[in-house]
């Protein structure tokens, strides 16, 4: 395949492509079935990346002079970290608190600027049982809410660090119509968007009409594909997300969608600077495989006017 960009020009210069743990099957900050973070660090390096996302909070070191001193050494960048949090019960908000500052803590002190708040799953892996309607109701839906306004300023005010809210298959954030219910009742100055295509595509949300209806929502991104045969099987058999992550539904690009050059371009349109973090949900994966599929995947971005050949 011949290369469209070598060096992006503008407006695609803004984009800045990284990665994540989770593209090396990392869903644990601690696991038997996934690599080290030390191998998962030199494997970055090694595939090209120069930014990327911590992961579950504790897979890296969560001490900020080790971290800062072990991602420089490789010539990495760490931008964002992630959390799980439950924000739409009372009882649950002062452990969500506390995890979101000791998250943050070690973000503001590496110089990373974003924090992507994952909702909770609300169905079983392994069984795909519910554990609870994923529809909220309007009384829940507002306290959800409010607890993300009250987050993520919390964390703008104390540690300079953006909360960037994450669509999730099974989650109370999924649809088009959670999404916009939830951007209806959050204040933007507070709670950002992270978006990810691969869940968007997984929630059957068109992911580019988002990005040109919602421009300013947008604070970084997670680009993956989605396998629309495995979508359409996970929607005609009831199946949960972990069940859709076994059967491959998360594919490399570009094997799925929505197609990298269609959203890399509308990124592009909006013209102003965020990181592009791929994820490739692989858990659990063999050692030997997410090297190749990383180096492949940045081969495929750059391709289409994300990052550097």
């Amino acid at each position: 395949m011949t290369s469209r960009a070598v060096n992006p020009q503008a407006p695609y210069n803004k984009l800045k492509v990284g990665t994540a743990p989770d593209s090396w099957g990392v869903w644990f900050p601690e696991d038997d079935k996934q690599v080290s973070w030390q191998t998962f660090l030199d494997e970055v390096a090694e595939a090209g990346y120069e930014y990327i996302e911590t992961g579950p909070f504790g897979y890296l070191p969560t001490d900020p002079e080790t971290l800062r001193a072990e991602v420089a050494k490789r010539g990495i960048t760490v931008v964002a970290g992630t959390q799980f949090g439950v924000l739409h019960r009372d009882e649950d908000w002062a452990q969500t608190e506390k995890d979101m500052r000791a998250n943050a803590e070690v973000l503001k002190a590496i110089g990373a600027k974003f924090l992507v708040y994952l909702p909770p799953m609300l169905r079983d892996l392994q069984t795909g049982g519910w554990a609870e309607d994923p529809n909220l109701t309007d009384d829940a839906l507002k306290l959800f809410a409010g607890n993300a306004n009250k987050l993520g300023k919390i964390l703008k005010d104390d540690y300079g660090v953006t909360m960037a809210v994450h669509p999730h298959g099974d989650s109370h954030i999924e649809t088009l119509e959670q999404i916009e219910r939830f951007f209806a009742e959050t204040d933007p100055e507070y709670v950002s968007f992270c978006l990810d295509t691969g869940h968007l595509e997984y929630g059957e949300v068109d992911t580019v009409e988002l990005i040109r209806n919602y421009p300013d929502r947008i604070a970084i991104v997670h680009i993956k594909q989605m396998d629309p045969e495995v979508v359409a099987r996970v929607r005609k058999e009831d199946l949960s997300f972990g069940e859709a992550v076994s059967l491959g539904v998360c594919v490399t690009p570009d094997g799925g969608e929505p197609k990298v050059g269609a959203v890399i371009d509308a990124l592009a349109a909006l013209d102003k600077e965020l990181y592009v973090i791929v994820e490739q949900d692989l858990y659990p994966v063999a050692p030997e495989v997410p090297l190749k599929l990383a180096i492949e995947t940045r081969k495929v971005l750059a391709q289409n006017n994300l990052g550097v050949l």
